[in-house]
């Protein structure tokens, strides 16, 4: 027993004995070549490592410092530069055959740059190509034609059971073609940390797991499983891949949403799915969002919505198709689809936006993230909206247009028979603090240029029927010319104030000011106008009948009498 537990002493000692000494004796700064060499081929881009120390404890080697060049195309920088990177071997063949089997790769705090062309073509997408993006230019020989098959062939063996990345820091950033031109920039670059990734049994030849997680901007998250590869030789970008992505609480606006589409801002939490096969990649999932906001001169929506969404992208002609686009807030309900095709950074946009019978109670609190302002102190309530709108143009600047029409509503706390004055006497003083809508439609255009109302008609049981056509600035000012059809007791009533005789009344009139604050104004010219042609046709009938006796006198002041009517009363 004691010969056994001396022997195993001894056993150990000199273990321990080598696991000291052996670090000196081999210099792993020797292997550094090879080791530049085998990840230069693999990653077709030169790669540059620091001082190497070798430990037995670990069975690894450390670099100071790494480098990995960039696409010469878009910078002479370095493409990664991490502070560190820790090369797992095979101690055995390194100790008795002083062979480089590289098992690990851990790349410590490293900054990864990202660029993106003005074409949409992205600096890493020659990641593990032939090496051309190393910077070389010198001219094709046999003999580098021989060197080029032997890297070839290296980069067809490139495994590694093993890659990590620690702790890192991602940039993503536009190309500035224009450098030299003061009129166009760049978008500001997009930084996101703590990013980490791990690839197990990484080849350039077979499909691997992967699993990236980051911080987004404003404490978001993100986290994608899946499985990519083989590697797609000189274009990256093209790789089969399939994978699960979970988002939390991705702030829209920093993230970078708001350069596709100006004003968009919210948070949102996304969970969903996207595959690959190299040439059309394919997504789908649900996206929360809260607080959301989808024009620059909106504000936040008051409850939440939810997307549930399905996109066809064609790599090549980076176009695509929304195969499904369900939007929800509540019992509200619409559907987009249509098609997409982005070309020189610009997206144009082919779609349409269909919603039926949406209950107006729960699509009131998505108004203000569309910059739709009522008037000061109203609220919409009850009834209905429909719409079938189309999406053209920009994204960045679309052209929206189509119908709306809005069925048994209320417009609470604000009372057009004020706005009119007299109005609310004529209709017997029954108009109430709210309007009553029983049906309005309008063929709608949102532009660059603000909004435009057309075939406005606007069925208001108190009044009657409000007709005309106007806009909206993208300030909120407005201008609309509108006729305003009389019915019922307001009819018989100005007509007695106005001595108009028979028939249907018809007030033109202007709305002005903003939508917080709309002015009624009266059309005095087209009043005028209006009348001289009542009064003509009047003239007509007299002459065809005979004039009764005790007949009274037209009035000489029915104009004076009609813009009365829009005198604001005191205390509205």
């Amino acid at each position: 027993m004691k010969l056994t537990l001396r022997i195993a002493g001894i056993v150990v000692a000199v273990l321990l004995i080598a696991i000291i000494v052996l670090p000196f004796t081999i210099d792993v700064n020797n292997f550094r070549p090879k080791l530049e060499a085998e990840l230069s081929s693999g990653l077709g881009r030169q790669v540059k490592v620091g001082n190497l120390k070798l430990s037995l404890w670990s069975g690894s080697v450390a670099a100071e410092e790494l480098s990995i060049a960039d696409d010469p195309s878009f910078s002479q920088g370095a493409f990664v530069h991490a502070k560190a990177l820790r090369v797992g071997l095979e101690i055995r063949p390194l100790i008795f055959s002083k062979k480089l089997n590289i098992t690990e790769l851990t790349l410590e705090q490293p900054e990864i740059t990202l660029l993106r062309s003005d074409a949409g073509v992205w600096n890493f997408a020659s990641l593990g190509g032939n090496g051309s993006s190393a910077g070389s230019t010198d001219t094709a020989t046999p003999q580098n034609e021989n060197a080029g098959n032997a890297s070839s062939q290296a980069s067809q063996n490139f495994v590694v059971k093993k890659l990590e990345v620690k702790d890192g820091q991602l940039t993503v950033s536009q190309m500035n073609s224009n450098a030299d031109s003061s009129s166009s920039s760049p978008p500001a670059p997009h930084v996101y940390q703590h990013v980490n990734i791990v690839m197990h049994n990484l080849s350039l030849t077979a499909q691997f797991p992967f699993r990236v997680t980051a911080s987004l901007p404003e404490n978001g998250e993100i986290q994608l499983n899946g499985h990519a590869g083989p590697i797609s030789m000189g274009d990256i970008t093209v790789t089969p891949f399939d994978a699960k992505i979970r988002v939390k609480q991705l702030d829209l606006a920093a993230s970078g949403f708001a350069e596709l589409f100006p004003g968009v801002a919210g948070i949102a939490d996304f969970n969903g799915l996207v595959s690959s096969d190299g040439q059309q990649l394919h997504t789908e999932g649900t996206l929360d969002a809260q607080q959301l906001k989808l024009v620059e001169n909106g504000s936040p929506a008051g409850r939440p919505l939810e997307l549930k969404y399905a996109v066809d992208h064609q790599l090549q002609t980076t176009s695509g198709t929304v195969t499904q686009g369900d939007i929800s807030m509540g019992k509200a309900f619409a559907q987009l689809t249509g098609n997409y095709q982005t070309q020189d950074g610009v997206t144009i946009l082919d779609m349409k936006l269909d919603a039926q019978n949406m209950p107006v109670n729960d699509l009131e609190a998505m108004l203000p993230a569309l910059g739709v302002v009522l008037p000061s102190g109203s609220s919409l309530n009850g009834g209905t909206l429909t719409t079938n709108l189309t999406i053209s143009g920009a994204a960045n600047n679309p052209v929206i247009s189509g119908p709306i029409r809005l069925s048994n509503s209320k417009l609470a706390r604000f009372n057009l028979g004020s706005k009119l004055s007299a109005i609310s006497k004529l209709a017997g003083g029954k108009t109430g603090a709210d309007t009553s809508i029983q049906t309005l439609s309008t063929e709608a255009r949102i532009g660059p240029e603000g909004v435009r109302t057309e075939k406005i008609n606007l069925v208001v049981p108190a009044f009657g029927t409000l007709t005309g056509e106007g806009t909206i600035s993208p300030g909120g000012a407005l201008e609309f010319h509108m006729n305003a059809d009389l019915n019922g007791g307001a009819v018989t009533t100005l007509q007695s104030l106005t001595h108009l005789g028979s028939g249907g009344v018809s007030l033109p009139f202007f709305i002005r000011g903003t939508t917080s604050n709309p002015q009624f104004v009266p059309d005095a010219k087209g009043a005028a106008i209006g009348l001289a042609k009542s009064q003509l046709k009047k003239k007509v009938q007299s002459l065809l009948q005979p004039k009764q006796p005790g007949q009274p006198q037209q009035k000489s002041s029915v104009i004076h009498k009609f813009t009365g009517l829009f005198h604001k009363k005191q205390n509205n």
